[in-house]
């Protein structure tokens, strides 16, 4: 067994900066990650959607130009080349902060999968096959969220979407059908319409970005559907069937009546949910909520003394900007 002054399980935008903190400030530290460095937004968030919506915003200018007294006549998007740039944006930016870990003095950077196996000791499924035993006084949690993907009649038996697989489209889909109507949903649906495919948003609750105030819902409706993005409100996917190699066939129910809609995508965009499972957190005495989120009191500390938890996993508004304040 190894031991360090601190342990930190995550290297998103909480982890990896605290990491280095505690590192500077004297204390033995070691980050886990089980899989790319910098988190969601570096890998799946923030970097590679803001890369992609400004290709978006080219195809939409390209356009709209004639508006502006310079026709373009003909233009293409070419997603290949846009997931190119995407992806070369995205590992220059987790590479850049791995190394930097790996040369901050006092900090340790191990690549592997933790799990708690007792209270302040974690063993980590190391990604080269082997394992390693670890212990500290000081432990923090940032694992971070995963799409959550409800339970719909024949969902499992097509290749839908979410916002980590949407990235690596190559071809414009057809017709993209989205679940949910909140940021991720209006993201990808704008973008994509932008890109050239039809959109149809479907919003389960009364209005889109039902968080913000009404009248902020009722402006990006508009905004939305000036743009010819059809957007339905009260509205759920209840049954997903295709065809061999065919469209995919939506069974709709809005407002107590079914309708039908035929797409060749499907992204579900209806949230996110703690990457909490894996970690065995009742084995070190750290509760959860319903949801899986982990409980923390006003200075993040979880039910275990010494373990604080930060980010998305503790529940609130899954943003960049909360993590790093943690």
């Amino acid at each position: 067994m190894k031991t360090y002054d601190a342990i930190v399980i995550g290297a998103g935008q909480a982890g990896a900066p605290l990491a280095k903190k505690l590192a500077n400030a004297g204390k033995k530290t070691v980050i886990i990650e089980k899989r790319f460095y910098g988190g969601t937004c570096v890998n799946d968030g923030c970097t590679p959607t803001k890369t992609m919506v400004a290709s978006a915003k080219a195809a939409y200018m390209a356009g709209k130009s004639h508006e502006l007294g310079v026709p373009v006549k003909k233009f293409s998007v070419d997603l290949a080349a846009k997931k190119k740039r995407k992806d070369d944006i995205v590992l220059r930016s987790r590479n850049g902060g791995l190394k930097s870990a790996e040369k901050t003095q006092n900090l340790d950077v191990v690549l592997g999968e933790a799990t708690f196996t007792g209270e302040k000791t974690v063993e980590v499924k190391l990604n080269s096959g082997k394992k390693q035993t670890i212990t500290a006084d000081l432990i923090f949690l940032n694992p971070g969220a995963l799409p959550l993907i409800p339970q719909i009649e024949g969902l499992d038996e097509i290749k839908y979407l979410n916002s980590t697989t949407i990235l690596d489209l190559e071809e414009v889909p057809g017709h993209l059908l989205v679940l949910g109507g909140n940021y991720i949903g209006l993201e990808f649906g704008q973008m994509f319409r932008r890109f050239g495919s039809k959109v149809t948003i479907l919003e389960k609750s009364e209005r889109i970005v039902s968080h913000e105030d009404l009248d902020i819902s009722e402006e990006m409706q508009k905004i939305l559907e000036l743009e010819k993005i059809e957007v339905l409100n009260n509205a759920q996917a209840i049954k997903f069937k295709q065809k061999a190699g065919g469209k995919i066939t939506a069974t709709i129910a809005q407002k107590g009546e079914e309708r039908k809609i035929k797409c060749t995508h499907v992204l579900m965009a209806i949230g996110r949910k703690p990457q909490t499972e894996a970690l065995n957190l009742p084995i070190a005495g750290i509760e959860t909520d319903e949801h899986g989120n982990i409980r923390v009191n006003d200075k993040l500390e979880t039910s275990a003394a010494g373990v604080y938890a930060l980010g998305d996993a503790k529940g609130g508004p899954a943003f960049t900007h909360i993590s790093y304040n943690d």
